[in-house]
């Protein structure tokens, strides 16, 4: 199984950047894992936020390969500690055949097409984060999962 995170927009901080990329790097050790991101719309502010939602839908469903398994990144999913999420991602990976991508959408969330596509949707907490932190505390928390799973000393409980 391969793990792709799929975004909307660059991740212009390079503090974010350079965090994102380290564990992306450790992840590497576990489970081959890219980050693919679709570049934000051009004049995004004079565009309705339903059309906007629509056309980012797009975007990401043309990223998306048959037999790839979608899960959503949303305020409304399935909520975890680190375990349980070590434990999803331990069936994830005796279940998906080919990709399981996680996907962070554009400000306005996901177009109705992306919901209808994606098996299920996880959140990472209950509060906003902006999307450059949401990326960076979802490639921590998937590294964190890989340690629990092969019984590492990164994780305490």
């Amino acid at each position: 199984m391969k793990i792709a995170l799929l975004v909307i927009g660059k991740t212009d901080k390079t503090y974010f950047v350079d965090a994102i990329k380290e564990y992306a790097d450790r992840l590497q050790h576990y489970v081959p894992f890219e980050l693919i991101v679709i570049p934000d719309l051009k004049n995004a502010k004079n565009i309705p936020e339903q059309q906007q939602k629509e056309k980012e839908g797009d975007l990401i469903l043309k990223n998306i390969q048959l037999g790839d398994e979608l899960v959503l990144l949303d305020e409304r999913g399935k909520e975890f500690t680190s375990l349980k999420f070590a434990d999803y991602m331990a069936r994830k990976m005796q279940t998906v055949s080919k990709r399981l991508v996680f996907v962070i959408g554009g400000p306005y969330g996901f177009s109705e097409e992306v919901y209808k596509k994606a098996k299920e949707s996880v959140t990472l907490s209950r509060m906003t984060f902006s999307h450059q932190m949401v990326r960076l505390v979802f490639v921590e928390q998937l590294y964190r999962a890989m340690t629990i799973l092969r019984g590492e000393p990164y994780h305490h409980e």
